[in-house]
């Protein structure tokens, strides 16, 4: 907590509702580790005071006179790097949720809210972006904002974002073997992104040096092409390529959507997969990504935590106006001992399981130990196995006129009964259950 180390967190509000300017300060009156330095009348005067006091956090609204939220959310984001913004607005439809992260806002509040989403809510954003605020300047020269770029045409490649419900389920193991998977299964083209860039572990998993990164195609005179991304993307053994995170958790911020535009452009070009490993956090650069990907598959665990996300997360999705076909959920180091189960966890969240991945930590020790895919070095084992399918699975939906695997293959049972496996069957919804 910011207040922990005597550091206050310095917020600005802004907000044209007099009213609303002090019901704000009075739910943070009583924090001791928040100090409201300002507020501003319009987003015009929110953009001229950011750049004065250098505040943490702008509480900004979304609808104002002289310039919107969004404008300014966007002013700020370029002139005051070291600021970030918490978008309040009583209006929580989907185009709102979307413009607003792409704009820079790092969290969306929807009025009313109460004391304690808005004071979680500033920890959170403030402790996220610690690391960026120390290595950026205080302040930069603004830039002018960049001419739209015309639609792109229709892509060939395919793009699928792998996401963990929390720290710790599996999800970069997971899409790390999911890329292998998808090479050895269809010998396309695949790459596989880290699109954790604070802290990327992909990297590790695959034994990589990170003497080139992202960051490499980060710099604002950089010309991004396909040779440029070629050059900095190390090839893998397996025969997969890979976009690394930046080698130090404070140049994540350098990275900016419209570079990831470019990025992706070439990628979709050059390559029939991409799979990002996704950061657990709604950054821009998250969205951007979540928009972008054909295919989320979305990884949880049987414990409260993981299902809460998980519900959260499609409640999100719905807001995004996400078909329901595009996000496909299973659920990682399943041994069937957990006193809830697959169909409990498909009502609460109403959202069918897409598969189950048997729990095997010796084998996934072993492969994070020497950074080796499991899929290639232990390939018949019930884990490795499991992925196959899921790759299988995943090239189904979203490439089905091209697709002939079946999809009748067994998935693998949990480590404990490997001696007698359990014959399992995909049921009407596509999730995978033991009979």
């Amino acid at each position: 907590m910011a207040g922990s180390s005597g550091t206050k967190i310095r917020v600005l509000i802004v907000d044209d509702i007099p009213e609303t300017r002090e019901n704000v300060k009075k739910l943070l009156y009583f924090e001791d580790d928040i100090d409201i330095i300002g507020a501003a009348a319009n987003g015009r005067e929110g953009v001229e005071l950011a750049l004065k006091l250098q505040p943490d956090i702008v509480l900004m609204d979304i609808n104002m006179p002289e310039m919107d939220g969004i404008a300014a959310s966007e002013a700020i984001s370029r002139q005051v790097p070291g600021t970030q913004v918490v978008m309040m607005s009583v209006q929580g439809e989907s185009d709102y949720l979307r413009r607003s992260m792409l704009a820079g806002a790092r969290e969306f509040l929807i009025k009313p809210f109460s004391g304690d989403e808005l004071v979680n809510s500033i920890h959170r954003v403030y402790q996220f972006s610690a690391a960026t605020r120390r290595a950026m300047p205080a302040a930069q020269t603004p830039t002018a904002t960049p001419a739209t770029p015309p639609p792109p045409p229709p892509r060939a490649g395919k793009v699928i974002a792998v996401l963990g419900t929390k720290g710790g389920v599996g999800a970069s193991t997971i899409a790390v073997n999911l890329a292998v998977a998808l090479r050895e299964e269809t010998k396309e083209r695949v790459a596989l992104v880290d699109g954790n860039f604070e802290f990327g572990d992909v990297g590790v998993l695959l034994n990589l040096p990170n003497t080139r990164t992202i960051a490499d195609a980060a710099g604002e005179n950089t010309d991004i092409d396909e040779e440029l991304l070629d050059g900095i993307m190390p090839s893998h053994s397996s025969g997969i390529k890979v976009l690394l995170a930046p080698a130090r958790p404070e140049l994540a911020g350098l990275v900016k959507v419209d570079q990831l535009k470019q990025i992706f452009d070439i990628l979709t070009k050059t390559y029939a997969y991409t799979v990002i490993d996704l950061w657990k956090s709604f950054q821009d650069a998250t969205i951007f990504f979540l928009d972008t990907a054909d295919l989320i598959i979305l990884v949880a665990a049987t414990d409260i935590p993981s299902i809460k996300n998980a519900k959260l997360f499609f409640e999100l999705t719905e807001q995004l106006q996400y078909r329901p076909e595009k996000v496909l959920l299973i659920l990682n180091r399943e041994d069937g001992r957990s006193s809830i189960s697959p169909k409990d966890i498909e009502a609460s969240i109403k959202h069918p399981i897409g598969g189950l991945i048997p729990k095997d930590e010796r084998t996934t020790l072993f492969s994070m130990q020497r950074g080796t895919p499991f899929v290639t070095t232990q390939r018949t084992v019930p884990l490795a196995q499991a992925i196959i399918v899921l790759a299988r699975t995943a090239l189904q939906r979203i490439t089905p006129e091209k697709s002939a695997v079946s999809l009748g293959a067994k998935i693998a049972p949990s480590p404990k009964s490997a001696s007698q496996p359990k014959e399992q069957t995909p049921s009407k919804n596509g999730s995978f259950f033991r009979r």
